[in-house]
């Protein structure tokens, strides 16, 4: 097989997102008949036909689904070739890309992160954040599209090395006027004879929740799902149902006065965050310098 070039690659996901020849020449700013040879000649270097072409569109094949999963990863590896070395040129001696929960970013990352870039020894460093599910960060850092990740220490990190990061307490938030607001903790399975307000499917809190609710034997009725713990203390203030959210958050929020924080009593609820990365000696020495300042012992207690 030939070299496959980027160019055929970057046409191929274009219509593979699109399933539409024509729509992916005008994303691309290229004729429809200009991709359909530069794709037949991909099909030959292949040797498997990678679309179902009907009168519509295209549909990928099965040996298209296979390619497409490579070329995505191939082309977010050119991309971040080219971000480096141009972030390189501009006087950046380190660049650190690192995937982070929606509750790590929340909380404390920025700042410490902010906190590691401050210190002269790291003015010529760069970090970049991406928010992305827990489920989502491992698997780009199994498959090495990042070198860093921030997450719940209860996400599936086989295969990953780790370090603790922080920890943190899932509370209840509640409308003042609702009746969990009296207590000064409660259980989950108080909660559930309440409209919740949640996280998409998704998110690692969800995922959490979902599970701890089979285990009682209730189901958990969401009234709103939201994609931010912002977006869910608006709900909680607004009388639509109770939100369980780090406590950390809502206390960070200011929004004190407009919502209240119940403690959850149950085991789970509080949480641990690691740090993980494939191979701690793999990493770039900006990335391990990063993860020694992100270690508890490094940056002080937690």
């Amino acid at each position: 097989m030939h070299d496959l070039d980027l160019t055929s690659l970057r046409l191929f996901v274009a219509a593979c997102d699109h399933r539409n020849i024509a729509r992916a020449g005008e994303q691309e700013h290229i004729g429809a008949s200009a991709i359909s040879k530069r794709l037949a000649q991909l099909e030959q270097q292949v040797h498997a036909s990678l679309f179902e072409r009907h009168r519509r569109g295209v549909v990928p094949t099965a040996a298209g689904e296979i390619l497409l999963e490579h070329a995505r990863a191939m082309l977010a590896t050119a991309d971040r070739v080219a971000r480096d070395m141009a972030a390189y040129r501009h006087g950046v001696k380190g660049q650190v890309r690192v995937l982070a929960s929606v509750s790590s970013i929340t909380e404390a990352l920025p700042d410490d992160i902010a906190a590691f870039l401050q210190m002269p020894a790291h003015a010529q460093i760069r970090v970049d954040i991406e928010e992305r599910t827990s489920s989502e960060l491992v698997r780009a850092l199994r498959d090495g599209l990042a070198p860093l990740g921030v997450c719940w220490d209860a996400a599936d990190l086989e295969g990953l090395q780790s370090r603790l990061y922080r920890h943190d307490e899932l509370s209840v938030a509640v409308h003042p006027d609702h009746p969990l607001a009296k207590l000064k903790a409660c259980e989950l399975a108080q909660t559930l004879e309440y409209d919740h307000v949640g996280l998409p499917a998704n998110t690692a809190v969800h995922t959490m929740l979902a599970r701890a609710a089979a285990i009682i034997g209730k189901p958990i009725y969401y009234r709103a799902v939201v994609s931010t713990f912002d977006a869910s203390l608006r709900c909680v203030q607004a009388g639509l149902g109770l939100a369980v959210m780090p406590k950390e958050i809502v206390e960070g929020s200011g929004q004190t006065k407009r919502v209240r924080v119940v403690r959850l009593k149950d085991g789970w609820a509080k949480r641990r965050f690691a740090v993980c990365y494939r191979n701690y000696e793999q990493l770039s020495p900006a990335a391990r310098l990063l993860v020694d300042h992100l270690s508890p012992r490094r940056r002080g207690s937690a």
